[in-house]
């Protein structure tokens, strides 16, 4: 590998920026406004949940009747967006979304024992919507921004944005509106996504129109997706990076760091993650390497000081320092992730493609947050999240020795991909 091969160019940008289209304005739009929603939704949940009386198995319950859904259908999910087109089942996910959350709303504000079985029905039915929404989202991207790569960059930017705002709103509301009116607001947030992505929904796309079932659909996304080395090897080493480092490190790090730095202290670490989240999406807008896998891939080795700084009980200041290189790593490594992905899939098959990334990056995270407790109790919590932060760079290392990742090269800046036709909003 030579060094011109990982060399961040600072080129003139040959494409112009998103914000001159006004597509991904309104894609934008809505993509922050769900962001948003999805930020409030855990801090209204929980209190939700403790508020009814349904204690702490009942938080955990309610999580898993949400995560459930988004696990065993996100596959369909890229399939019927490949099949109706991103764009309308992204709306339709939206108002579900939208019903579920004036549903809660509704619930909470008649009774203050809301029973365990109605929330988790909503929570399922808010999980199923969010698989249907994901795929189709990620093949938007190159519909509506010919410079793939600051597009991603600047969704990236957004979501750092919602993490940090959204809990800090729903508490907010929570406090002086009480929670029923935190669940309006999130409905609220989905409705604005549908209304904006309502003017999109007859941007030109190469739409799906043969009449094959749903499982040859399927097996063919599985064929797009096995037939590339470079994207099923990554997708393999992520899926043991959630188990082994994500997993572990935030319950882990969370109980540590309110140990060592109190819940305020924790908070404000958790704001400078996202404040290196922003720096590593501001970065992503301009550099733009050859191999951008191999770029990606090294900064994302920052990352290992996530859990590592808690565990090694650094003062206040070196962990929050820690946290801002491991926020900008993380943003580098999934903007340069996701434009290989939208540049280099064909988009007549890229949300199935992205339906298999997500199942891959999200399905064991649950069961390495689940063995992170016993693994604790075990081992210590300061020693597995050593153990975390030594796998993080070892698996780096393994996805940088396959061959075909090294070897990925950015997709030519050139608006291969804008589509005859579309219309000009």
């Amino acid at each position: 590998m030579s060094v011109d091969d990982t060399t961040l160019q600072q080129k003139p940008d040959p494409l112009p920026s998103p914000w001159r289209s006004g597509r991904f304005r309104l894609f934008f739009t809505a993509r922050s406004a769900s962001l948003l929603a999805d930020g409030m939704l855990m801090v209204s949940l929980t209190t939700a949940v403790l508020g009814a009386g349904h204690g702490a198995s009942g938080v955990g319950y309610a999580l898993a009747a949400w995560m459930t859904p988004i696990v065993l259908l996100v596959l369909f999910g890229g399939v019927l967006a490949d099949r109706f087109t991103p764009q309308v089942m992204m709306i339709c996910a939206d108002v579900a979304r939208m019903a579920a959350m004036l549903t809660m709303a509704v619930l909470l504000f008649s009774s203050d024992s809301v029973p365990l079985w109605q929330i988790m029905g909503l929570m399922a039915l808010s999980g199923a919507a969010t698989a249907m929404f994901q795929p189709g989202m990620a093949s938007m991207v190159p519909r509506v921004a010919r410079d793939i790569q600051k597009a991603n960059a600047l969704l990236r930017i957004s979501e750092a944005l919602s993490t940090l705002l959204g809990p800090g709103l729903a508490g907010l509301l929570v406090a002086y509106w009480q929670v029923s009116g935190s669940y309006l607001v999130i409905a609220a947030a989905y409705a604005l996504s549908a209304a904006v992505l309502l003017p999109l929904r007859k941007l030109h796309t190469e739409r799906d129109e043969g009449d094959a079932p749903m499982w040859r659909r399927l097996a063919t996304g599985w064929q797009e997706f096995r037939s590339r080395q470079w994207l099923w090897g990554v997708i393999a080493v992520w899926s043991v990076y959630g188990l082994f480092v994500f997993g572990p490190a935030l319950p882990l790090g969370a109980a540590l760091m309110i140990e060592q730095h109190g819940a305020n202290g924790y908070g404000w670490i958790a704001s400078a993650d996202g404040a290196g989240t922003i720096i590593g999406g501001l970065i992503g807008m301009r550099v733009r390497p050859r191999r951008p896998l191999v770029a990606g891939a090294l900064a994302m080795l920052c990352f290992a000081l996530n859990p590592l700084a808690p565990a090694l009980e650094w003062s206040f200041e070196a962990t929050a320092i820690a946290h801002v290189i491991a926020g900008y790593g993380f943003a580098f490594w999934g903007v340069m992730w996701a434009t290989s992905v939208q540049s280099h899939i064909p988009l007549t098959v890229l949300s199935r493609v992205s339906a298999y990334d997500v199942a891959g990056s999200i399905m064991v995270i649950p069961l390495g947050r689940a063995l992170a407790g016993p693994a604790a109790d075990m081992f210590g919590a300061n020693e597995v999240l050593i153990f975390s932060s030594v796998m993080s760079c070892v698996l780096l290392a393994v996805m940088l020795s396959v061959p075909a990742i090294r070897a990925l090269r950015r997709a030519p800046d050139t608006p291969l991909r804008k589509a005859e036709g579309e219309p000009a909003l």
